[in-house]
């Protein structure tokens, strides 16, 4: 598995993979990606294995906090460590905050495991009402 650091380039790339890791009324398409990449201190990580990509983290970096903006592993690769290792690449950046939905049990066991804690909460986050933890890690 290799990670490739990207930025407005990979807006294509990245709407793809969106489109396959979530749910037709979450994807982002190339327009907000390159919107998004367009802003400072904005970049991605790509996963590739066999030079396909497969999962990617796109992230804002101000000073030393970095925000994750989102995150997604295709179906067929998740539960092999990518996502852990794409949000282990950030860590060296200092401090690293998130919201996840109160639903997503997976990625809210994945992310206390990897040391983040839950600071709050944004109340009616996603599209459909259902609200976020907070979550954060860092001293």
């Amino acid at each position: 598995m290799a990670f490739h650091t990207m930025g407005i380039e990979s807006a294509g790339v990245l709407a793809m993979l969106h489109r396959q890791s979530f749910p037709v009324e979450e994807v982002w398409d190339e327009q907000s990606f390159q919107s998004l990449l367009s802003i400072k201190g904005t970049e991605s990580k790509v996963a590739c294995v066999n030079s396909d990509p497969v999962g990617f983290v796109l992230f804002r970096t101000f000073g030393d906090e970095t925000e994750i903006l989102t995150i997604g592993v295709l179906p067929h690769y998740r539960r092999c460590g990518i996502g852990r290792a794409l949000i282990r690449a950030l860590f060296n950046k200092g401090k690293v905050i998130l919201e996840v939905s109160f639903s997503n049990f997976s990625a809210i066991y994945m992310y206390k495991s990897l040391g983040f804690s839950i600071i709050g909460k944004r109340s009616n986050y996603y599209k459909d009402g259902s609200d976020a933890h907070v979550m954060y890690y860092g001293s």
